[in-house]
């Protein structure tokens, strides 16, 4: 089997998985690999997201490695296998591989959760208001660029717009709503359909006014992906130089935490809405 040169973040999830069974357990890679009458490279490997191993496999190790966590045990199966490259592929080296994780993470998530502070959720973006924001880009991205990352962005929404929509739930600052990328015709146009999008049956939309005052990860921009199983959640950071990926226990538990501080502050759903409309009035 040949290995991946660039593991999907799926892929390399899979393995940090099985590693942090594996040292749970108190094995070493070559006493893994002796158990499951193979390699140690393989152990190593595996474990860089570099190969894959069968459901067979899997579930081998998870009994040696004395997982008794059945739910995670079979989320960790179900992600064996060849699984064909989702919709995001065909922008493989086309855009920063960081937007195709992203999406990934999306697609395989059961629930969504984020909080923005200076942006609104790429999710519910409109294609003239996520263009004007990839052609602030610095240094200026070609045309091309620009035009894929907006298409591939208006792709994604599919994750909580399209005929398997998941559960959505966001926290946006005003100063996010308020700010007008494009103009106010963009910015009217952006803010109607937010709010449109807010009525959705699996999307919740919370708004901080100005007036909560500080609260916590004030000015980040932050994606909670849950997966069938609370291990395997994920949460992506966007950050100057590219995007963040925590999904350590601590760090997922500690994100949680804080997500649910913030929609503490956060108005109501429906006065949520209430404002965001009172907002798009002054425009």
């Amino acid at each position: 089997m040949a290995p991946r040169h660039a593991p999907t973040i799926r892929q390399r999830r899979f393995g940090t998985e099985l590693r942090r069974l594996r040292e749970a357990a108190g094995l070493t890679a070559a006493k893994a690999a002796d158990e499951l009458g193979t390699d140690r490279t393989v152990i190593a490997n595996v474990e860089g997201g570099r190969f894959g191993i069968s459901e067979e496999r899997l579930r081998r190790l998870a009994s040696i490695y004395e997982c008794d966590d059945d739910e995670l045990v079979d989320a960790l199966a179900a992600m064996t296998g060849g699984r064909k490259g989702g919709w995001w592929e065909e922008y493989r080296s086309k855009i920063p591989p960081g937007f195709l994780d992203v999406a990934e993470i999306e697609h395989d998530a059961v629930r969504l959760r984020t909080v923005q502070t200076a942006h609104l959720p790429g999710l519910f973006q409109t294609e003239d208001h996520a263009r004007v924001l990839f052609e602030l880009v610095m240094p200026r991205l070609p045309r091309l660029e620009v035009e894929l990352r907006v298409a591939h962005r208006m792709a994604r929404q599919a994750a909580v717009t399209g005929a398997s929509a998941k559960p959505y739930r966001g926290v946006i600052h005003e100063a996010a709503l308020r700010m007008q990328p494009g103009g106010r015709e963009v910015a009217a146009a952006q803010l109607k359909y937010l709010t449109e999008a807010s009525e959705r049956d699996n999307v919740t939309l919370l708004v901080i006014p100005f007036s909560a005052g500080g609260f916590p990860m004030i000015g980040e921009s932050i994606l909670y992906a849950c997966a069938v199983s609370p291990h395997l959640d994920t949460v992506h950071l966007d950050s100057p130089t590219g995007a963040v990926f925590f999904d350590s226990p601590a760090q997922l538990a500690n994100f949680r935490s804080r997500f649910d501080a913030i929609e503490r502050v956060a108005l109501p759903e429906s006065k949520s809405r209430d404002f965001m409309r009172v907002i798009a009035r002054e425009l």
